[in-house]
């Protein structure tokens, strides 16, 4: 996609009035195609024009308010014109494009001698345009192009790579898009993988992004091939969003470790899936079961090792993972490292890290400094730890051509993750989760999530904790799901 202008400069002639460029094929004839995209490419909302437009004969511009932009997309998608959006580049476009004529929508400021100056009023519609409504033009309609001196709709002979847009994408961007006849598929976060139908459509062509909410060139990259490693329960390749889930929390031990490991693995399942029906009734994303396995244990004793911690065989968990598995859901294996390191302890767990639907979760409560021991005071995590563990387990899911996969950080006291700023998130491999995790009555819990999300990058799903016995009282599935923003992950202890 990176020769999408070119490639545009060298198709059939073109027979708009209001289009493209009318050059011919690299052989010199008439009538090529647009060449093949070397790949998928994102692109920025200000250079979409420049890109999609090598000449024009009109373009139309717009003043700011939202009935001015919204007849002002109608009037250019109909026509196959550009929308330009930034004055201080009429001038520019305008003398690059070769434009005669100036469709001007309402309030826009002045205008470049020399084209034709065609005024038209905006619209009666009030309501801000949203990419969905730019995606629903039809180009080529005549409707509203009446009175605008002749300018007739644009019959282009050559087909658009499909486009991606979310909300973020400006309307002038959109627009751009739609008039040169590019189907738009609206997502409402920048990802590919969001949903079946764009993992779909990723996998099988090259696309346009618009907008540099998807990222720089070599993390959409990444994204789109990413997309070719199968999907999610409840659908997608993404982790979050796209889905919610509710897990119960705990190991095999028993229920002192969590209510996950008071029951079998079946029965646990068939007892998580009765919490969902509450939650599904709620809301509209599929939710779906999940498990978080303690797999490794802090102690008060020192062990063998003298790390403070217990080691859960792999083989131990494989009956629950299954069960979720079984059910649609998601499992995370959760490490209290003690004195031993959380990379340590994540490869004994490769095996199982690498199945589609198995993520991890790394407790700094119980990540020790030396000399420490479990209880004394509450642990906490260098961002350094994290990132090691966040490169590891991203080239795991490369090596192993796998979906998105979940990585929980706990934390329930600033201290501890004191330099979470510098945690590297720039993993599309991974969906990170940061799980605020503190009890007590509801003013507490509200303290701790309002603390913690303070100063977050954007790139973290938030996730609460349910403690049945130590909240007073335990959040009913309303409350829960009336908590702002709501909650990705839901766990029960």
């Amino acid at each position: 996609m990176r020769r999408l202008a070119a490639a545009i400069a060298m198709t059939t002639t073109l027979t708009l009035v209001a289009g493209c460029t009318t050059s011919a094929g690299e052989n010199g004839e008439e009538g090529q195609s647009p060449l093949p995209m070397d790949s998928s490419e994102v692109l920025a909302d200000a250079d979409t024009v420049g890109r999609l437009f090598e000449s024009a004969d009109v373009v139309v511009v717009s003043g700011p308010a939202p009935a001015e932009q919204r007849r002002a997309a109608e009037i250019a998608v109909a026509a196959g014109a550009p929308l330009l959006a930034d004055a201080a580049l009429y001038s520019a476009e305008v003398d690059r494009l070769g434009a005669t004529r100036i469709i001007a929508v309402g309030e826009t400021g002045p205008l470049p001698e020399g084209p034709e100056i065609i005024t038209a009023p905006a619209g009666e519609n009030p309501e801000p345009v949203t990419v969905a409504d730019i995606a629903a033009l039809a180009p080529g309609e005549t409707a509203g192009l009446e009175g605008l001196g002749g300018v007739e709709p644009a019959e282009a002979d050559y087909a658009m790579p499909p486009v991606l847009v979310t909300p973020e994408t400006s309307v002038a961007a959109a627009a751009t898009a739609r008039a040169a006849g590019a189907e738009l598929t609206v997502l409402d976060y920048p990802d590919p993988r969001l949903t079946s139908e764009s993992m779909s459509l990723v996998t099988e062509q090259d696309v346009l992004a618009l907008g540099e909410q998807f990222g720089d060139q070599a993390r959409f990259d990444r994204a789109v091939e990413l997309a070719a490693n199968g999907e999610l329960p409840g659908g997608g390749g993404l982790v979050f969003p796209g889905r919610r889930m509710i897990a119960f929390y705990g190991h095999p031990w028993g229920g002192d470790l969590g209510v996950m490991g008071e029951q079998p693995p079946a029965e646990a399942v068939a007892r998580v899936e009765e919490h969902i029906k509450n939650y599904q009734a709620l809301e509209e994303l599929p939710v779906v079961p999940a498990f978080e396995i303690i797999v490794t244990v802090a102690s008060e004793f020192p062990g063998e090792d003298g790390k403070y911690t217990n080691v859960g065989d792999p083989a131990e968990f494989t009956g629950y993972i299954d069960a979720i598995t079984e059910a649609g859901g998601y499992a995370f294996l959760d490490l209290q490292p003690g004195q031993a390191s959380f990379l340590e302890q994540a490869k004994v767990y490769e095996e199982l890290l690498a199945r589609p639907n198995v993520g991890l979760a790394l407790d700094p409560e119980w990540n020790l400094q030396a000399g420490e021991q479990p209880l004394q005071r509450v642990g906490h995590a260098e961002a350094a730890e994290i990132n090691e563990v966040a490169d590891w387990l991203a080239q795991l899911v490369r090596d192993n051509d796998l979906p998105q996969k979940g990585l929980i950080v706990h934390q329930f006291q600033m201290q501890m993750l004191r330099d979470r700023e510098q945690i590297n998130t720039d993993h599309p491999e991974l969906a990170f989760i940061l799980h605020a995790d503190g009890h007590g009555v509801a003013e507490e819990k509200f303290a701790t999530w309002d603390a913690v999300r303070q100063g977050l990058d954007e790139d973290w799903f938030m996730a609460w904790k349910n403690f049945i016995d130590e909240d007073k009282p335990t959040f009913t599935p309303e409350q829960t799901y009336g908590i702002e923003p709501r909650p990705w992950f839901v766990s029960y202890q």
